[in-house]
């Protein structure tokens, strides 16, 4: 990857300053990391012209300006050209976080209550399905993403039984909270061992708070193993001041919403840092996290 394509740039240098400089920060590309002149850095997110990804761009820009009023660790929005009318194709202009995602593969109990506890802070803003925020019933939920991809491929045996027992589930009950709908731990940036944002909004919407708990204990699972989705569910309840609902049926619904094949995901988790991850490691704890969840929701 080179850089933003120049369209972009002349669009950024017009809404907020002469870019000297910038680096992809998703495996060499979008979104990129700017250096401005005489300002702060900020980050542009750009993609092709095409129905799907105007509406990830329009969901995001909902998101983040949702969770601005509410404070929440996110980007601010500076500038948004979600037809690509000014800037060529979709493009999103965001102030930068500090920090970085990459979680060593021994983090501290706190940093894992810690990334419960940051889940929960989103779920506190109660918010019904508006434009750009619809709701989300599984993490990706959207065209070409979660359930459609494990349904459409030939999984393992705890797949296809789980998979079945979902198809049968009447839709939760409840108010709908924000969900940020692809909450896993490279979306989350941490200064220490504090997080200070969660960013990538593309995929958010409302729905129900298992959306991303059962989420982030999954990708825990696979990513860490051991107690560490439990020390994420302490973390959220802690900070929720009460117990989770139906935790079982949320981790069955996350283990479901990715690629049957999760070789898929390999090159985003060692951009991560996690080289040390295969495909045949992942498999196997997630469908490790995939059986104890649907033995503990059968019981």
């Amino acid at each position: 990857m080179t850089g933003p394509a120049g369209g972009a740039l002349r669009w950024v240098e017009r809404r907020a300053a002469r870019v000297v400089g910038s680096r992809g920060l998703r495996e060499g590309g979008s979104p990129w990391l700017l250096d401005l002149d005489g300002r702060p850095p900020a980050v542009l997110r750009t993609g092709r012209h095409d129905p799907d990804v105007r509406a990830r761009f329009v969901t995001e820009v909902a998101a983040l300006r949702l969770a601005e009023r509410h404070a929440l660790p996110t980007p601010r929005v500076l500038a948004a050209d979600v037809d690509g009318a000014e800037a060529g194709s979709p493009a999103l202009l965001t102030t930068a976080l500090p920090g970085r995602s990459a979680m060593p593969p021994d983090p501290p109990a706190s940093r894992l209550r810690a990334l419960g506890a940051a889940a929960a802070a989103l779920h506190e803003v109660v918010v019904d399905p508006r434009p750009g925020l619809p709701v989300r019933r599984w993490p990706m939920d959207g065209p070409g993403g979660g359930f459609v991809r494990v349904r459409d491929a030939v999984g393992s045996a705890p797949v296809a039984e789980a998979v079945a027992r979902v198809d049968r589930l009447p839709a939760p009950v409840g108010p709908t909270v924000l969900v940020h709908a692809d909450l896993w731990l490279g979306n989350v940036l941490w200064v220490g061992d504090e997080v200070s944002g969660v960013v990538d909004w593309e995929c958010a919407g409302v729905g129900a708070p298992g959306v991303d708990l059962g989420n982030l204990r999954c990708d825990a699972a696979m990513l860490l193993g051991g107690d560490a989705p439990d020390l994420v569910l302490d973390g959220w309840c802690a900070a929720a001041g009460g117990p989770a609902r139906d935790v079982a049926r949320w981790d069955v619904v996350a283990a479901l919403s990715g690629p049957a094949d999760v070789a898929a995901w390999l090159p985003a988790i060692h951009d991560q840092g996690r080289t040390d991850l295969t495909a045949d490691v992942l498999a196997r704890r997630r469908d490790a996290f995939l059986r104890a969840a649907l033995d503990r929701w059968a019981g």
